[in-house]
């Protein structure tokens, strides 16, 4: 059964896609499964592991308990997945491969959001700083345990290295001697593409964000609410919105597809060995694209991000996220054997071992463990 998968990528996939067959492999050697590749093997450990279901509890903007409706990280990471996926299938590349990478991208990020990152970073400077991509891939590598035979996940070579090198706008990881394949690529274009589209939809459920000064302000949506406009009459107010969304990433996805096709073209590249020479990214939106793209978010940062209610919430988590460093710093018996052993037997200083204890925290953990500690 998992041959028949494999024979599927070498009659279908590009020449320039990794073929699971041609996987490096892992770290420590298994046997292959029967009825998956690896990287379909991969995808489920991915989705069964405890990283990812804290992501159902974890800040995009909003703190995961303000409402059931606004994206938490693991909704955000599954809409990255999905446009991940649809996106390497019209390129002819390895679509479980590219969803992997975009299941895992977020596994490390810290409870809060970026903010939460922020002082968490803060926090470990002198150990290094926090970035998440990088704790993505400490926790498939080491933090999480369900094996007997290894520590981690054990994924495979390719999805590893698609954690290493995730960059988009708002994450940099700075590891430069990455493997590259373009299915790192798409799933960093498809975070871009996810967070700018449902960001706007949070900002205005919220009513933080007003519809008629995004048409105003922000190319994009205005050019989506004439379509929109000239296509239907007499919409509800969130139909429009919900319309208007659904047409900017359509035509995001285009725009990516036939930029990155014409740049696949132009780099003459015909196999993966080629591709490491390549000097820049060939998934990407074209020039005019990528500027309005940088115009909305430079219109979020504004409007939506450092607005009084979301710096508010950033604050709490800020503050709720130092105040549980310290006190752990002073009462590390309070940490779980599991990360204890990170100091113990890994030799982690005990600053990191109680940094990424709290990344690992969900926002009501966070919050519960201060009430609990009469930490308030």
């Amino acid at each position: 059964m998992r041959e028949y998968f494999e024979q599927l990528e070498a009659q279908l996939l590009a020449s320039y896609a990794v073929k699971s067959v041609s996987s490096y492999g892992r770290s420590f050697k298994e046997d292959s499964s029967l009825t998956r590749t690896c990287f379909q093997r991969d995808r489920d450990r991915i989705v069964h592991s405890k990283s990812f279901r804290r992501l159902k509890d974890k800040t995009q903007v909003f703190i995961a308990n303000v409402s059931d409706h606004y994206r938490s990280r693991l909704t955000h990471t599954i809409e990255v997945a999905q446009i991940s996926r649809h996106l390497a299938r019209l390129l002819r590349l390895n679509e479980d491969l590219a969803e992997c990478i975009a299941f895992a991208h977020d596994l490390g990020h810290t409870p809060f959001g970026h903010s939460g990152e922020d002082e968490l970073n803060n926090l470990l400077k002198k150990c290094g700083g926090f970035e998440h991509n990088l704790h993505s891939l400490r926790l498939v590598e080491e933090i999480e345990q369900k094996y007997p035979s290894f520590p981690g996940l054990n994924l495979s070579f390719e999805v590893k290295e698609g954690l290493k090198k995730h960059e988009t706008p708002w994450d940099t990881p700075n590891q430069k001697n990455a493997y590259i394949t373009l299915e790192a690529q798409v799933a960093n274009i498809a975070d871009e593409i996810a967070y700018n589209n449902h960001d706007i939809d949070d900002g205005l459920s919220s009513g933080i964000l007003n519809i008629e000064d995004l048409i105003k302000h922000v190319d994009l949506f205005k050019q989506a609410n004439h379509i929109i406009s000239n296509d239907y009459s007499n919409l509800q107010s969130h139909e429009r919105t919900h319309l208007i969304n659904s047409h900017i990433i359509s035509q995001q996805v285009l725009n990516a597809y036939e930029t990155s096709c014409s740049q696949i073209e132009q780099s003459t590249i015909s196999s993966l060995e080629d591709l490491q020479h390549s000097d820049k990214p060939l998934i990407s939106f074209d020039k005019n694209l990528s500027k309005q793209n940088t115009q909305l978010r430079h219109y979020l940062y504004k409007n939506f991000y450092q607005s009084p209610s979301i710096v508010n919430l950033n604050n709490y988590g800020k503050d709720t996220i130092h105040t549980i460093f310290s006190f752990l710093l002073s009462k590390p018996e309070f940490v779980p054997t599991s990360f204890l052993n990170l100091h113990y037997h890994k030799g982690y200083s005990r600053e990191l071992m109680i940094g990424y204890f709290i990344a690992g925290m969900t926002d009501s953990y966070a919050s519960r463990f201060c009430q609990i500690h009469g930490l308030n």
